[in-house]
C-alpha cells in the first residue's frame, strides 16, 4: 500500500469491502526469473511490508479512492520459467546493475524466496517429449495447485516472459476443433511457447494478461476457448516509457492542428531485452507493435523506428525520438526527445496494476478483452483507442462501474 494520505485513506476505506469480495489472490507470471518479474515480485514484498510506498503503481492513486480492489498484502506470487536462476540471484544481478538499492533486497530477501519456491518449470520448446496438449496441462495444474495450496480465490496469469518471433498463420489457429487435435500430436509444434501458456491460462480458468508482443493470445481459435472458459483477458505489448510519450504527444500535435510529416526513434538497451531484440524476428513484432498506435494516432506512414542491442547499457533503456511537423502556412516545427530509464522499474509497478485490475475484472463478471486496459499496451487487444488522455478517463470510468457491479452482485467472487 502507498503512504500517500489520499492512498492510505482510500485503501482504508476499502479493506472491508474489498476483504469480502476478494480474499486473496495469486499472480502466476511467465517468466518468473526474469529482470520484470523480479522487480515486481521486490517490489510487492517492499510495499506489502511498509518498506516503500507504490510510487508508479497507478491503481494507488486517489482516482481509484472508489474502486473496490485487491490489497497488495492480498497478492501471492507464483510462476513458470525455463531459467534455473533464482529469483534471489537475479536480484542480486539487478542491484549490482545499480537498478535495485541493496538495503532493500537483504529487507526482502525471505519472501522473494518464499516466491521463487512457487516457480515451476516452464515450457521449453527444445524438449519434444510430450504433445502441446499435455504440455498445457501440466502448466494449468501447476496454477491450479498454487490456487490450492495458497488458498487463493483467483489467479491472474501474467506473460512477462522474453519476446518471440511473429509465427506465420495457419489453418488450425482459425480452427479450435483442428487446433485441439494438433496439439495432442506430440510430433507437432503448432503454437509458439506464449500461446501454449495462454492456453494452460484458459484451462486454468484464470484471467490472463499479456505484456509482451509475442503472439499469445491473437489466435482466433484460442481467443474462442477463452471465451468458451469465460476468461478475460488484457494486453498486448506493456506501454513503460517511449510509445507511453508518444501517445502523449502525437494527441496534443492533433488537437493544435498540427500535422506530423515523420516521426524517427531509436531505442538502446542491453541485457537480456537486448541480446533477445537482437534477433531480427524477434525485433520484428516488437516494432510492429511500437509503431501501429503511433500511425493510427498521428495518419503518418513515415514512423522509422530502431532497436540496437548495447550490451554495456545493462538494463537502462535509452530512447530518442526526432518529430517533424508542418504548422501554419507550411511552417515546420521540430521536436526531440531522449528517454533514459530502467525499463523493469516502469513494467514491474504495471504488473502490479494489471493484477489487482484483472482481479476486478475477474469478480465482476468480465469476459473477453477487458478494452479499458488498453491504457497499459501498445497495442490493446479489444480497443483501437490510442491517446493516453481518453485511455485514462476510460480505464478509470471502467474501475468505477465494474466496481459498482461487483457491489451490487453481479460479479462473481469463485474462479470458474
Amino acid at each position: 500500500m502507498g503512504t500517500s494520505a489520499e492512498g492510505t485513506q482510500g485503501e482504508a476505506e476499502r479493506s472491508e469491502s474489498t476483504a469480502h469480495a476478494y480474499g486473496r489472490n495469486g499472480i502466476w507470471l511467465i517468466g518468473a526469473r526474469g529482470s520484470v518479474a523480479t522487480t515486481a515480485t521486490v517490489g510487492l514484498a517492499a510495499i506489502s511490508s511498509g518498506l516503500a510506498p507504490a510510487t508508479g503503481c497507478v491503481t494507488d492513486q486517489h482516482s481509484f479512492n472508489a474502486a473496490l480492489l485487491p490489497d497488495f498484502t492480498d497478492l501471492v506470487v507464483g510462476g513458470h520459467d525455463i531459467s534455473g536462476v533464482c529469483m534471489t540471484k537475479r536480484a542480486e544481478a539487478l542491484v549490482d546493475s545499480g537498478m535495485l538499492p541493496s538495503h532493500l533486497l537483504e529487507s526482502v530477501r525471505s519472501q522473494l524466496g518464499e516466491a521463487d519456491q512457487r516457480v515451476r518449470p516452464g515450457y521449453d520448446p527444445a524438449q519434444k517429449s510430450e504433445s502441446q496438449e499435455k504440455v498445457a496441462q501440466r502448466l494449468a495444474q501447476d496454477i491450479t495447485d498454487f490456487k490450492q495450496a495458497n488458498n487463493l480465490d483467483r489467479v491472474v496469469v501474467l506473460d512477462v516472459a522474453s519476446t518471440e518471433a511473429p509465427v506465420e498463420p495457419i489453418a488450425e489457429f482459425f480452427n479450435v476443433d483442428l487446433l485441439l487435435a494438433a496439439l495432442k500430436d506430440p510430433a507437432r509444434r503448432v503454437l509458439p511457447p506464449s500461446s501454449v501458456g495462454a492456453y494452460a491460462a484458459i484451462l486454468a480458468g484464470s484471467p490472463y494478461v499479456c505484456f509482451t508482443p509475442s503472439t499469445a493470445l491473437t489466435i482466433p481459435a484460442l481467443r474462442e476457448l477463452a471465451a468458451r472458459h469465460q476468461v478475460p483477458s488484457a494486453g498486448q505489448d506493456g506501454k513503460t516509457g517511449q510509445t507511453w510519450l508518444r501517445s502523449v504527444l502525437a494527441p496534443a500535435f492533433a488537437a493544435r492542428g498540427l500535422r506530423v510529416l515523420s516521426w524517427a526513434g531509436t531505442n538502446l538497451l542491453g541485457g537480456g531485452d537486448g541480446a533477445t531484440l537482437a534477433d531480427p524476428q524477434a525485433v520484428s513484432g516488437k516494432l510492429q507493435s511500437k509503431n501501429r498506435g503511433l500511425q493510427e494516432l498521428t495518419g503518418c506512414a513515415v514512423t522509422p523506428l530502431h532497436i540496437d542491442n548495447v550490451q554495456d547499457l545493462g538494463e537502462t533503456k535509452v530512447a530518442w525520438d526526432h518529430i517533424n511537423v508542418e504548422g501554419f502556412l507550411g511552417s515546420r516545427l521540430t521536436l526531440q526527445t531522449t528517454w533514459s530509464a530502467y525499463d523493469s522499474m516502469l513494467a514491474a509497478p504495471m504488473v502490479l496494476d494489471l493484477a489487482r485490475l484483472m482481479a476486478l475484472a475477474h469478480a465482476a463478471g468480465e469476459e473477453g478483452h477487458v478494452e479499458a486496459l488498453g491504457f497499459f499496451f501498445k497495442d490493446p487487444w479489444g480497443s483501437d483507442e490510442h491517446s493516453f488522455a481518453n485511455q485514462t478517463r476510460n480505464l478509470v470510468e471502467w474501475a468505477e462501474t465494474a466496481s459498482a457491479r461487483l457491489t451490487a452482485g453481479g460479479g462473481s467472487s469463485e474462479q470458474p
